[in-house]
């Protein structure tokens, strides 16, 4: 599993003219799977995403957790953070999980992160999506090999 997760002051997902998911302060995540990748591993990586300390405190040390900002998640499914770019000019995405249980895995990693007590919004797997948001710091954090 790989995530990369982004500080923002607001981010938006867009398909075919839609907003599908919209927050303020937060993370926008995107999430990708491996062949690998478990309900075990998409448990593990949601407890550290909310257990993450990226916002600034009061002296300006990164030190306060997206509960403490009363911050909320976009959650983004990501195949593409499984390329493989070595060979060639044309990226290979044979290490990223496709089909059913990838969706399964990015249901469950969002219904992990809302038992953890996150507001989360989402993309819709497999759609064309337009992501905008505001990286703030810029602050971005690569999750992968928890």
């Amino acid at each position: 599993m790989k995530v990369v997760v982004q500080k923002v002051s607001q981010a938006k997902c867009v398909v075919e003219g839609k907003v599908t998911g919209e927050i303020g302060t937060g993370y926008m995540l995107l999430v990708g799977f491996g062949h690998e990748d478990t309900r075990e591993t998409v448990r593990k990586y949601a407890r550290k995403i909310a257990r993450l300390r990226i916002f600034e405190d009061e002296n300006g040390k990164i030190n306060r957790s997206i509960f403490d900002v009363g911050g909320s998640i976009l959650s983004i499914s990501q195949f593409t953070l499984y390329a493989d770019a070595r060979k060639g000019n044309r990226p290979g995405f044979t290490a990223a999980l496709g089909g059913p249980q990838a969706i399964e895995l990015y249901d469950y990693f969002n219904e992990c992160l809302r038992e953890e007590g996150l507001k989360v919004e989402t993309g819709i797997f497999g759609a064309m999506m337009s992501i905008s948001l505001t990286n703030e710091g810029p602050i971005t954090i690569i999750l992968d090999n928890l």
